[in-house]
């Protein structure tokens, strides 16, 4: 059982990943593209920092607003995104996956601690702090 955990959490990645790049495609130019705010904070589950992960900041059109996302990993529960490859703000949903941190041979986070974790939230439109805490009920 829990290999098919495993398998659905790396699966979710490799989707994670594509679709950043896909985002990424579009509007991520030289003068041209979008303004891009640059984002750091904390990352916890249950209040307590996360080892390993990743969090997908997508720009959430269905509340008018495009523009590339980003795929941002984290470690010992603080993240940052790259200056100039930040977000575009606005209403995204942002999508989190934490591990402990322990890698393994096809697992090079570790063991998954949480299926994925998704939120809708309007980020500021300038260079900012936004924390997570994933809720202790979501396993």
């Amino acid at each position: 059982m829990m290999n098919c955990s495993r398998h659905r959490s790396v699966r979710l990645l490799g989707i994670a990943l594509a679709a950043s790049a896909l985002l990424g495609l579009s509007g991520c130019g030289g003068n041209g593209g979008p303004h891009r705010y640059e984002l750091s904070g904390s990352v916890a589950h249950d209040g307590k920092p996360i080892p390993a992960g990743t969090i997908l900041f997508e720009p959430d059109t269905s509340h008018d607003n495009d523009g590339p996302g980003i795929l941002v990993e984290f470690t010992d529960g603080h993240y940052r995104t790259p200056s100039g490859k930040g977000t575009v703000g606005g209403p995204h949903i942002v999508r989190i996956v934490g591990y402990d941190g322990e890698p393994q041979s096809e697992m090079p986070q570790g063991k998954p601690l949480f299926r994925e974790y998704q939120l809708q939230i309007d980020l500021p439109r300038h260079n900012a702090r936004q924390d997570f805490d994933v809720p202790a009920g979501h396993q």
